[in-house]
């Protein structure tokens, strides 16, 4: 039952963010415990007996009832929409956690159960998501929050930075200032003693350095400000987010460098847009210097901002079917938005595709959308799944060739950028995690975690998992126990992903072990219903180690029952449930959902060709590996079940590279 304290924090309407308009001389921080009597800076344990570091489990608050669905409705801003009832019992759980802390979901308790609509979803490799960031950033009127894990001068970072000094041109042409603020994580020893530090422009706009932003001297009409933070010794900044002008947020899997990874953004509008604008301030924790121009704009109650431009409705048919594909003729919608966008070129001239080299902004989304199509769209001679090969070889060094057959199903070509037809607002719930720094599982009640959890014990028909690893403690009870309930759980990893790192003691394991460890448990009537496999790229027949930097996969996704949905940078792994600060949301919409699915179907071959092996786990120790169907062999790098006797000194390189940046994370 939820507490009517809970209630009462859910319904005040009191948050950090419209305290902070009030005044905006005060930090986010000395609001929250104002507001809510908690200090953001410290680490919460949720465990009262889990103080020596062992790992409990993660029973629900409510595990001696019914979850109440009436009260948990209550408890949130749904706008016109209707929660499900699997969506208020997850949410029902999730709300209880603060009990324990107000701000244990990073978020203002009044904002937590919102509302909104999602105009664009992009599966594909950092730098076309990057491209669409740039874009979003470019046309910024009054301020930008970006949020990431790691920054790496990459491609992907000079898009970003190419932008920002387009953002400065165009204020400058209107006259104005627009307020930029960037946080990242690069662990520094003064975080010990403050966990968010202030960059100096010397060293984030070194020309030689690892991050590279603009000095302020060269975007003379933009208000930068960069904080690196981190919560010593574990609790890594690891949200991934974006929010534009308050009006437009995105949530994204990838950090900001170069990799082989193909990653999700979701792009979100509407009132959930104000609640991911307070989890940035409150994640920002010092006094903003210059505020944020939207402080006292908030998103709620005005239109969707995608959805009122022309060339985005006119994208779909009056049945919300794309008319334009990626399999189909290139031609622009009958409406063109303002400016020499993509639009108002398509069918006179190939459209060159967007790069740090080669900047071309675009106005809106359909204009983004046709310039991607025309770089998957094979000339004569070319082949389509040669040109998914050049997309994805998102690194210099990666020259990697197709495997798979070329693609001839309209239905089955890779489509990274994915516009959803205008619809109404659907229910959203932040499920978030603070960071905890300590090296114990004391920090496990938290609403990232509980909402996994309640989504596999309430499932009544299907979960589909997408994580680079799968080994948290906690988890692995509750996907046996769905698998005993007959709810088909498939479970989506990517092979050899920071296997060192996850051999670590108390890191959980790595894949195929773990695989292998459940399988083991679960009684043979039981293995249909637990369904293992390894990522595989599109243009692939067959998994590619990570150790090759070729093909990995860095998603990380829910989908329950095939219309609550959760996504964002939570990994499933010891790291994320236990330490990390993590952003996520719980939707609840068949269109989104469902169209989260088709893409994981369509854009990666993980479900057609990455089955991996069942069978008798005490006697085959293939069980939970991929194997080669015409070899019988692992692919290339893998490790097997048994990572072997020095398996902590493969950890421990795990854990420098980490460090360094080219491991997980």
């Amino acid at each position: 039952m939820i507490p009517p304290s809970v209630v009462a924090l859910c319904q005040n309407g009191l948050s950090v963010s419209q305290e902070l308009a009030k005044d905006p001389s005060k930090t986010p921080s000395r609001i929250g415990k104002e507001l809510f009597h908690t200090d953001s800076e410290l680490d919460v344990s949720t465990e009262e007996s889990s103080h020596d570091g062992k790992h409990g489990h993660a029973e629900p608050r409510n595990a001696a009832g019914k979850p109440d669905l009436q009260t948990a409705a209550q408890c949130g801003n749904w706008g016109s929409s209707q929660p499900s009832d699997l969506f208020l019992s997850i949410f029902h759980d999730v709300i209880q956690t603060v009990q324990t802390d107000p701000l244990i979901d990073v978020c203002s308790p009044s904002l937590i159960g919102t509302n909104g609509v999602s105009p664009l979803l992009i599966v594909s490799g950092i730098p076309d998501i990057a491209r669409h960031m740039s874009n979003l950033i470019a046309r910024a009127e009054r301020d930008v929050f970006l949020a990431t894990n790691f920054w790496m001068y990459s491609e992907p970072s000079r898009l970003i930075t190419n932008a920002l000094h387009e953002l400065s041109r165009r204020a400058g042409l209107k006259n104005r200032r627009v307020v930029v603020k960037i946080m990242y994580d690069r662990g520094d020893v003064k975080q010990f003693v403050q966990n968010h530090q202030i960059v100096h422009p010397d060293t984030y706009a070194h020309p030689e350095g690892k991050i590279r932003l603009p000095h302020p001297n060269d975007v003379p009409n933009l208000d930068l400000e960069v904080v690196n933070y981190h919560r010593p010794l574990l609790g890594t900044f690891h949200a991934k987010f974006m929010v534009v002008d308050r009006r437009i947020a995105v949530l994204q899997s990838n950090n900001i460098q170069d990799n082989d990874n193909l990653e999700m953004m979701c792009q979100f509008e509407g009132d959930v847009v104000d609640s991911i604008y307070d989890t940035a301030l409150i994640s920002w924790h010092n006094q903003l210097k210059p505020p944020f121009p939207s402080l006292d704009s908030p998103s709620r109650g005005s239109a969707p901002p995608s959805f009122n431009v022309p060339s985005h409705g006119e994208l779909f048919n009056e049945y919300g079917d794309s008319l334009y594909g990626y399999y189909t003729e290139n031609r622009p919608p009958p409406t063109a938005g303002p400016g020499p966008d993509a639009v108002e070129q398509a069918g006179s001239k190939p459209l060159p595709q967007h790069s740090s080299s080669d900047p071309h902004y675009d106005a809106d989304i359909a204009s983004e959308l046709l310039r991607s199509i025309a770089t998957l769209s094979p000339g004569p001679g070319q082949r389509r799944i040669d040109l998914i090969s050049k997309n994805l070889n998102t690194t210099a060094e990666n020259e990697t060739t197709a495997t798979a057959p070329d693609i001839t199903d309209p239905n089955e070509a890779m489509s990274p950028f994915i516009p959803l037809p205008p619809h109404q607002p659907f229910p959203i719930a932040l499920v978030n995690r603070e960071p905890y720094g300590a090296p114990t599982a004391s920090s496990l009640h938290v609403p990232q975690n509980v909402s996994w959890v309640s989504g596999l014990r309430y499932a009544t028909n299907s979960v589909l998992i997408q994580t680079p690893d799968l080994n948290a403690a906690d988890l692995l009870p509750e996907i046996l126990a769905a698998a005993r309930r007959k709810i088909d759980v498939s479970i989506i990893y990517c092979l050899g992903y920071n296997d060192a790192g996850e051999m670590l003691p108390l890191q959980g394991g790595h894949n195929e072990g773990v695989a292998h460890s459940l399988y083991k448990q679960l009684e043979p009537e039981y293995h249909d219903y637990l369904n293992y496999h390894c990522y595989i790229a599109k243009d692939q027949i067959g998994p590619i180690h990570n150790s090759h930097k070729q093909r990995s996969c860095h998603i990380k996704l829910m989908i329950i029952d095939g219309h609550v949905g959760i996504m964002g940078s939570g990994n499933q792994d010891t790291q994320s449930w236990y330490h990390s600060q993590e952003i996520n949301v719980m939707v609840d919409s068949p269109l989104v959902v469902g169209r989260w699915y088709d893409a994981i179907r369509r854009n990666q071959n993980s479900l057609l060709y990455g089955a991996c092996r069942k069978g008798n786990a005490t006697e085959d120790n293939l069980v939970g590996c991929w194997v080669d169907p015409d070899t019988g062999k692992m692919a290339d790098g893998a490790i097997g079940v048994d990572a072997g006797r020095f398996a902590w000194a493969k950890g421990a390189i795990g854990a420098v590279n980490r460090a360094r940046g080219v491991g997980g994370f």
